[in-house]
């Protein structure tokens, strides 16, 4: 195992305090694991609260900002963030107009966030509402979830209800726009490579030198099938059928994120999103805007996903939204 790091069980607490030194627009709370906007809570705005396992950066910290997330909780690597973080992260951020937790559907993210909403609910009197992402068309059920997974809507889920918060809309129209935004969105994804868990010490799964795994969890878990090495315009096809398959993207036009694991070159993140606009436009599908990079990592992961998101006027207001995070930022 080869990596940057000191002690393999201080990569997280070590990785807050880099954050802390590097970002001047959020707060660290160490003890609770937990960044803040720096301004939150901000005066008449719904909370956005979101987290999960560490190891998927920018997810979700790289969010926290004007634009997007008020708060993220960091767990462990590749573990969820405990009730009492989402706890302290809620009461952080709430303002009096209620709070909105965004989850990714897995077991512990579900549960745990869900615990910390009725501890809110109880103990504060906080208005608490839940949306659970659940995009991934690869497996209908995984090691770790009941249902699909959650993973690359919750970029988007964030960014466009990050600008409506900001826009001062109330915690129920957040609710209602979160919902319909998953529903419309799907993704698949791929990997040329596993990862290693620091504490782990060596690489979740084996992938021979010719093979690639479809259809791959954000935390090395098995995907679709495992098929021999493919060029970026068969992959392209692989990734693109089953998203296709699942929902009819036209007339309206789409947001699409092609988004590297975490050890993708970006120039081969552009080649497959050449591949990926060539089927687009055989579908007769439009483009309105999109996303190239790492986004939803997977620690040093090679591979990639596809995140193809239906949208109208509104949902490409709030995209072209200003944002100011480590993550995402333009409009400012």
């Amino acid at each position: 195992m080869k990596k940057l790091i000191n002690d393999p069980n201080d990569v997280v607490a070590e990785a807050l305090l880099g954050i802390e030194a590097a970002r001047h627009d959020v707060r660290v709370d160490h003890a609770n694991r937990i960044i803040y906007r720096r301004d939150a809570p901000v005066v008449g705005k719904v909370g956005l609260v979101s987290g999960g396992g560490s190891g998927h950066e920018p997810l979700h910290g790289g969010f926290v900002g004007q634009g997007m997330l008020d708060a993220a909780c960091a767990g462990h690597i590749f573990t969820s963030p405990t009730p009492d973080q989402v706890f302290e992260a809620t009461k952080g951020v709430d303002s009096g107009t209620g709070v909105l937790h965004i989850v990714k559907n897995y077991t512990g993210d579900v549960m745990n966030f869900e615990m910390a909403a009725e501890i809110a609910a109880a103990d504060t009197g906080i208005p608490v509402e839940t949306v659970v992402i659940n995009d991934d068309v690869a497996v209908a059920d995984s090691l770790y979830t009941a249902g699909r997974r959650g993973v690359g809507v919750a970029v988007m889920l964030e960014k466009l209800v990050g600008a409506a918060a900001e826009q001062g809309r109330p915690l129920s129209d957040l609710v209602t726009l979160a919902r319909s935004i998953n529903e419309a969105g799907r993704s698949m994804g791929m990997a040329l490579s596993s990862c290693t868990v620091p504490a782990a010490g060596k690489p979740t799964f084996e992938l021979g030198e010719h093979e690639m795994e479809l259809g791959i969890g954000i935390h090395g878990e098995p995907g679709r099938r495992r098929i021999p090495l493919a060029t970026a315009r068969e992959i392209a096809e692989h990734l693109m059928e089953p998203i296709l398959a699942d929902r009819d993207f036209t007339p309206a036009p789409v947001i699409v994120m092609l988004n590297g694991m975490g050890g993708t070159p970006l120039i081969e993140l552009y080649v497959m999103y050449g591949e990926v606009a060539k089927i687009m436009e055989r579908a007769g599908i439009t483009v309105a805007r999109n996303l190239v990079g790492n986004y939803i990592t997977s620690l040093e992961m090679a591979g990639c996903s596809v995140t193809v998101l239906q949208a109208d006027e509104e949902l490409i207001s709030f995209w072209d939204a200003p944002v100011n995070t480590a993550g995402l930022r333009w409009g400012i």
